[in-house]
């Protein structure tokens, strides 16, 4: 094994196989170091075991989809785009297909055929890879780094490469390893949550418990400031709300600790209120008689329709028949703007990515190495960035592990 570009990239995951593929290609002597017992276990049940592998948007969109520190990807999101990935998967015999939202899956919908094409890469490129091998360590002398520290002693290498993930699912290995690591270098962590996770809300959320509401649009107010809408999915739980709307809404609510965030749920999207009071007045026409509380059943869930009424202010006994303009005109406004208060997100290991890690102040954009420690690099979501859902997040990883690997002298 050459001496010279004999390097080690601890993680098997999306960032590390890539990482490890472009540096073997590079030339170098490549280890893969995996402390589990096989690689790629987030990847496998990203996107419920689909894997969307990344999105088929432009570039303008690809960096305006990242909420924390785009500029830095700049270099990276240029140097290995989102074609060059698709190209790569589908010149290794993996399929791809374009859904709704431009987003990218394999054509067989499993994730384990985007490992499957990664691990053939690794064996093509000559990647040795090294399962239940478990870093301790960063062995860095005088500003350098020569090596990782395993079993008590030191496995000496030229570069080294930490893509060791965040903290979402540590059951697959993402603990805050590398983070660790990162600090023991030297280097500067940002207070580490999750991203993309479900939000605490205390009220509708218990009520509701269950109740999945499809094709609604949601709002977020940060105070009083409109911050984000979309339209989509919902979920409220035991401990509040999720599904795919609110794990994109969660990546734009960064300030828990001093300001409040506030949801409104419309309900009836495709409606505008003049448009809904007009649906209103013919589905009373024929409950006339009936207590409103029994004459919602074509415009909303059973299960909603009680913690609804409550909302409008108005007795649930009342006749439709009964009804004023005003009383129509709230529940009309009720029906547009659900409001939904939440108090903070659910703990990081429930998020689908971390939100923080090592600062980029600190990496160079162009190659990935450490502006602190000669001989270090970082990639993937070990890193201060992330994104929306869609994609973005792997493109991430896949951009800074290729400018990682492929800058290996």
């Amino acid at each position: 094994m050459s001496e010279t570009n004999h390097v080690i990239v601890i993680g098997a995951g999306a960032a590390g196989m890539l990482a490890a593929i472009a540096a073997a290609r590079e030339g170098a002597a490549v280890e893969l170091w995996e402390q589990n017992e096989k690689p790629g276990k987030k990847l496998f049940i990203t996107g419920k075991g689909r894997c969307n592998v990344t999105n088929a948007c432009d570039m303008e969109e690809l960096l305006g989809s990242v909420v924390s520190n785009s500029k830095f990807l700049y270099s990276s999101f240029y140097g290995f785009t989102n074609q060059d990935m698709m190209d790569l998967l589908e010149q290794a015999g993996l399929r791809l297909k374009v859904e709704r939202g431009n987003r990218v899956f394999p054509q067989s919908d499993k994730s384990s055929d985007v490992i499957s094409a990664l691990s053939a890469l690794l064996r093509q490129a000559g990647v040795r890879v090294c399962l239940n091998q478990k870093a301790e360590g960063l062995a860095v002398e005088e500003g350098v780094c020569k090596g990782v520290r395993c079993g008590g002693r030191i496995q000496t290498a030229d570069r080294v490469i930490v893509a060791t993930g965040g903290l979402s699912y540590p059951a697959t290995g993402s603990t805050g390893e590398g983070h660790r690591m990162a600090r023991e270098a030297g280097h500067t962590v940002t207070p580490l949550r999750g991203s993309l996770v479900p939000l605490r809300d205390y009220g509708l959320g218990r009520t509701l418990q269950g109740l999945s509401l499809r094709n609604v649009g949601l709002t977020v107010f940060e105070d009083k400031k409109k911050i984000y809408t979309d339209f989509g999915e919902l979920l409220f739980t035991h401990f509040g709300v999720s599904g795919p709307l609110v794990l994109s809404a969660s990546a734009h609510m960064r300030h828990f600790d001093k300001k409040t965030y506030r949801l409104e749920i419309d309900l009836k999207p495709a409606l505008d209120e003049q448009a809904l009071d007009k649906r209103l007045l013919r589905d009373f026409e024929e409950y006339r008689n009936k207590n409103l509380q029994n004459a919602l059943g074509k415009l909303l869930p059973q299960k909603l329709i009680g913690s609804y009424v409550a909302l409008t202010g108005i007795p649930g006994e009342k006749k439709v028949n009964q009804l004023t303009q005003a009383e129509r005109g709230e529940m009309v406004r009720v029906m547009k703007d659900l409001p939904l208060t939440v108090s903070g997100f659910r703990p990081a290991a429930e998020g689908i990515i971390t939100r923080g890690g090592v600062s980029v102040r600190e990496i160079d954009p162009a190659t990935m190495e450490s502006k602190i420690t000669k001989g270090l690099y970082f990639a993937g979501e070990v890193l201060d960035l992330d994104a929306v859902t869609g994609g973005f997040n792997l493109q991430i990883a896949w951009s800074t592990a290729y400018m990682a690997g492929s800058s290996i002298p």
